[in-house]
């Protein structure tokens, strides 16, 4: 079977090796770090390439050179192929994942291990920091920038800053072009949610979606708890809507829109959302819409103006998937003013 990454730079370590070249049979690689002496890790193909080398040179030789950083890689990011994808399994009426945020490769600070594989040289510290991959470099990039968007606006509430940082997240790489995910096809927000996040720009989002407390205790409801048990876990007094199913989990305000099960014929599914302004308090945006051939999507109203004393509006959006291709049809729904671009994702599930 095959071994890990790191047991076989150990090995190699062990026999006091000078260098190792880690051939990677399904070509996912990304950069690690691993034991203390230098290593490469190649693909199958240049593997292949090596392999034959050494087999038809008496004396075959490997150069080490020194680390080169290269600055600025291109595309950048990539949704990487061991991230999480959506959609979520306790329910598809809520859009996940949220966000995406760096996770590959992150040089982070460690709990120094002097008794990792390979022992540490005589006369070295034990490393401090390490590349690291995975959900846990992500999550520290979003819980940071959540901390940094609360130590500026300290009125806000987490579900406040949720939705800047989920409405202005970016969907292109440093090329230009929409964000992709390791097999090199554009991303969609199954993969990386809204986009990847901008701190900054979550900083001025414009509008906010709230998404408060009664609106959970309703996902409750929606989802199946009964009003006992619902009573029970939250010491409240709240009672569920006379009408509750799981579709009506998509009318959550939630700063993203998720339909699962839309029937083909002549099935019109709407949903409503209500925006706070956090921005000029006299400000109209102007929706756009931006929906996959064949799925017809109104916002009603299309205009949102708010003036002195008026900070929240609500708009509904009606999706109609009658010439809609089969299978989850993503877009966007945005609200723009001569300042602020608020994007919300949508994923719509046609059957």
């Amino acid at each position: 079977p095959m071994d890990t990454r790191g047991r076989k730079i150990a090995v190699a370590e062990n026999v006091e090796a000078q260098g190792l070249i880690f051939i990677n049979d399904d070509e996912k690689i990304w950069p690690t770090e691993r034991g203390i002496l230098p290593y490469a890790e190649v693909g199958k193909v240049a593997g292949f390439r090596i392999i034959n080398y050494i087999n038809s040179n008496k004396n075959p030789t490997a150069t080490i050179l020194p680390t080169v950083t290269i600055p600025r890689h291109r595309p950048a990011p990539v949704v990487a192929y061991f991230s999480s994808r959506g959609p979520g399994l306790p329910t598809e009426n809520i859009l996940k994942p949220d966000v995406a945020a760096p996770g590959v490769a992150v040089l982070a600070a460690i709990v120094p291990r002097p008794d990792r594989p390979g022992g540490i040289p005589a006369g070295e510290k034990p490393a401090t920091y390490a590349l690291r991959s995975g959900t846990s470099m992500a999550c520290p990039h979003v819980t940071g920038a959540a901390a940094f968007i609360k130590s500026v606006r300290r009125k806000w509430t987490y579900s406040m800053i949720k939705s800047a940082l989920m409405t202005t997240a970016t969907v292109y790489d440093n090329t230009g072009t929409p964000l992709t995910n390791s097999s090199g096809n554009n991303a969609n927000p199954h993969e990386m949610g809204a986009g990847e996040i901008n701190p900054l720009k979550a900083l001025n989002p414009g509008l906010v979606f709230k998404t408060t407390i009664k609106d959970y205790l309703r996902f409750l409801c929606y989802y199946g708890y009964s009003k006992k048990n619902i009573r029970s876990m939250t010491n409240t007094t709240f009672n569920c809507p006379k009408k509750s199913s799981a579709k009506l989990i998509s009318n959550i305000n939630y700063p993203s829109i998720s339909i699962s099960k839309l029937a083909r014929q002549g099935a019109i599914r709407t949903v409503k959302r209500t925006v706070t302004n956090v921005g000029s308090p006299n400000a109209t945006y102007i929706s756009m819409v931006n929906a996959p051939s064949g799925l017809a999507v109104k916002v009603f109203p299309q205009k949102l103006t708010f003036v002195e004393g008026i900070i929240k509006l609500s708009f509904k959006a009606s999706f109609f998937g009658k010439e809609a291709s089969s299978g989850y049809n993503y877009g966007s729904i945005t609200w723009s003013d001569d300042r602020h671009s608020v994007r919300m994702m949508f994923a719509v599930d046609v059957e």
